[in-house]
């Protein structure tokens, strides 16, 4: 578990669909103050973001019809993106559906690990951990393709799950279900850069 000085930063969580519970609580583990995102005024507040899991195409609909769409595309502090979060930061689908906010340069498979039932825990090494992450798969995305710009961070199966562009985090799992901070804790490093 990461313990820094975090206390000084608000992270949001957009609160529109997803485990937003959980990643509030993780984020307060590290002593950061964390906020349910559903209105510009709250987005405003923040210094980083989450993303959550959920469905992505209801995600992107809410994102429309909330308001949140337009302040998102333009939202240039660290975002993480968890499982849908991933899909909505992605620039290309490969199912052709159109893209959400298309932030990061990476191209992703939905579901790509199976359904519901074929979901499953798996110990992802990670660039720049000493320790392997216990990563939780449900219905899981992978990023099939990525840009120059991006660093993978980690793999499973060949695959890539985790990686990085500027202050964008995209992860194909989730981290808020279990009880190691160390990801969330690298989304708080991207507000110190």
């Amino acid at each position: 578990m990461v313990m820094n000085d975090y206390t000084k930063y608000t992270v949001g969580v957009l609160a529109l669909q997803g485990a937003v519970s959980e990643h509030i609580a993780q984020i307060e583990t590290l002593g950061a103050k964390a906020i349910a995102v559903k209105t510009l005024v709250e987005l405003q507040q923040v210094d980083a973001l989450v993303l959550p899991g959920g469905e992505s195409t209801a995600i992107g609909r809410l994102l429309h019809s909330s308001g949140l769409f337009q302040a998102l595309q333009s939202f240039n502090k660290p975002i993480l993106g968890t499982c849908a979060g991933l899909i909505l930061l992605a620039n290309k689908l490969e199912d052709d559906e159109q893209p959400h906010l298309a932030k990061m340069d990476i191209q992703v498979q939905r579901n790509a690990f199976g359904r519901q039932v074929d979901s499953f825990q798996a110990e992802l090494m990670v660039k720049g951990f000493t320790e392997p992450f216990p990563a939780v798969f449900i219905r899981a995305p992978y990023i099939s393709a990525a840009g120059y710009e991006v660093e993978v961070l980690a793999k499973w199966q060949g695959n890539v799950v985790f990686a990085k562009q500027g202050n964008l985090l995209a992860c194909a799992f989730h981290p808020e279900l279990t009880s190691d901070n160390r990801i969330m804790a690298l989304l708080l490093e991207q507000i110190k850069r």
